[in-house]
Formats: C-alpha cells, structure tokens, sequence
C-alpha cells in the first residue's frame, strides 16, 4: 500500500544537522496521518506515494523547517522582571511588561543582574536533514480521522507556529 491522503504511516525517523550530528531519533515508531499537516510540508510531499521498507533522505532548509533565526527575538532583560530563580533553560512565556506577548522565550544565558531571552525556536536557522524510513501504511479508521485534530507527531517533525516554542505548555511565568 502506497502513502496517499488519509493514510495512516508508521515512521522511523533520525533527524540530524548541517554537520551530520543526530540531534533526533525516533525510538518507537512515529505514527502520522497522511494529508492532517502534522508533519513538515517537505517531508510529508517527499513521502506521498512511498511503500513499507521505502526510504527517503532528504535536506530542509530553515525556512521548510524552524525558521530563519530572528535576532529581534534576543532580549537581555533585568533577572528581577523574571525571578530570582531564573535558571538557563526555564522557559518564560512573554516578555516581562509586554501586555499581549504570549511567545514563549527560553532563558539561554544568566548573568548577576540580567537574563537572555530567545524567542526563537531552538532550532531555528538551522538546515536539517530526515533520514527516514516507512515501516506501515494502512487506511485510517473513521476515529482515527476523527482525532486527527490532536496530533501524535513528536515537536521535531512537526511544523511550529511563529508564536509557539517547544514545550509550550510547561511555560514557566
């Protein structure tokens, strides 16, 4: 059975950088469905038409995966704004006394009275490349169409809105 829209796959899936790095592997594997848009364009169209045992290698560029990095979304802001027990890595959602900011930014560097906030998502700018293997295709069931709302999709494989970051919902305030 080929991959086509409505299609329920089964993936294996290692992502790696520009440098060959892995940076993402998938250890059980990742089920999608087909035409839902819960995985990156690119890879979704690479993947159109390819059969269990198929495999794909293919590179995305910033702009098909993360983003281009956007300097305008570092901030150094005072540590008092955000808390005492800011700590590198603790995620921060909006910038403090900006009213409507929902981004969520990521403490990436803590100095005595300062704090850096990115707003980027971590692996944005970077150009990415998805070794991928097809381990199953079957029809989706009327349920699983049904819940194709939710995706099941780990955040490395899927696309990000510019407002969101990964682990969004853990944002600390």
């Amino acid at each position: 059975m080929q991959i086509a829209r409505g299609m329920l796959v089964s993936l294996q899936v290692k992502m790696f950088d520009a440098q060959g790095n892995l940076l993402e592997a998938s250890e059980a594997p990742l089920v999608y469905l087909h035409g839902a848009n819960d995985i990156f364009p690119a890879v979704e169209q690479a993947l159109e038409g390819k059969a269990p045992g198929d495999e794909v290698s293919l590179r995305l560029e910033p702009e098909q995966a993360f983003g281009a990095f956007d300097a305008r979304l570092v901030h150094v802001v005072e540590r008092d704004r955000i808390g005492r027990d800011v700590t590198v890595g603790m995620r921060v959602e909006g910038l403090p006394g900006a009213a409507g900011d929902t981004r969520i930014y990521r403490v990436t560097d803590v100095a005595e009275d300062v704090a850096v906030l990115d707003g980027n998502h971590p692996l944005a700018g970077m150009a990415l490349r998805f070794d991928i293997k097809v381990l199953g295709v079957e029809p989706a069931s009327a349920e699983e169409l049904a819940q194709a709302e939710a995706p099941q999709v780990p955040e490395f494989l899927r696309p990000v809105a510019p407002h969101e970051l990964h682990d969004a919902g853990d944002a600390q305030h």
